[in-house]
C-alpha cells in the first residue's frame, strides 16, 4: 500500500516540479531545519523549567504562554516543509522505518503538550500546586525532552536508512 502511494506521488505534477525546479528543495530543507531550530528552543526552554532545572523565577504557565506559540508556529512551518519533502522525494521518507518512528514520536510529543497545555488553560498553578505536581511537572518535561530530541535525531537519521 506504501508502495502504492509512493508510484502515484511520484506520478504528480507537483513531485515534478518539485524534482526539475532545483532551488526548491535547498530552499525548503533550510525554512524545514529552521523551524527544528525554534520548536527545539521554544520546548527546551519549557521542558528544563517543568524539570526544575532552570528559569525558576518564572511560572510554567508564563513560560508556556511565552513559547508555545513560536512552537506551533514552526510546527506549521515543519508540517507544511515537510510535506513539500514528501512530494518531491516520497520514497526517501514514506516507506522508511526511521520516518514513521518519527512521525510516531511526533505525534506522541504533540499529544503530550496538549496535555500540558490544557492542564495550565484550566489552572495556571497546576504543575506547580502540589509536590506529587511538580514531580509529575519533572516527568513530563524530560518525557518530552527526549521526544523533542528522538525527532531530530530520527529527522537526521532518515537520509542515511534506505
Amino acid at each position: 500500500m506504501i508502495q502504492a502511494l509512493i508510484g502515484w506521488i511520484e506520478s504528480t505534477r507537483p513531485n515534478q516540479v518539485v524534482q526539475n525546479v532545483f532551488w526548491i528543495i535547498p530552499v525548503v530543507q533550510t525554512i524545514h531545519i529552521l523551524s527544528v531550530s525554534i520548536v527545539m528552543a521554544s520546548m527546551a526552554m519549557l521542558d528544563l523549567r517543568l524539570m526544575g532545572l532552570g528559569l525558576g523565577r518564572h511560572s510554567i504557565a508564563s513560560l508556556a504562554q511565552r513559547f508555545m506559540p513560536w512552537a506551533w508556529g514552526a510546527l506549521l512551518l515543519l508540517l507544511l516543509t515537510g510535506t513539500v519533502l514528501i512530494i518531491g522525494e516520497p520514497g526517501r521518507s514514506l516507506g522508511n522505518w526511521v520516518f514513521q518512528l518519527k512521525m510516531s514520536l511526533l505525534l506522541l510529543a504533540v499529544i503530550a503538550s496538549l496535555i500540558l497545555i490544557h492542564r495550565l488553560r484550566r489552572d495556571r498553578e497546576y504543575w506547580e500546586r502540589t509536590p506529587k505536581l511538580r514531580i509529575a511537572s519533572r516527568v513530563l518535561g524530560l518525557l518530552l525532552l527526549m521526544l523533542w530530541v528522538g525527532i531530530v535525531v530520527c529527522g537526521r537519521w532518515i537520509a542515511y536508512v534506505g
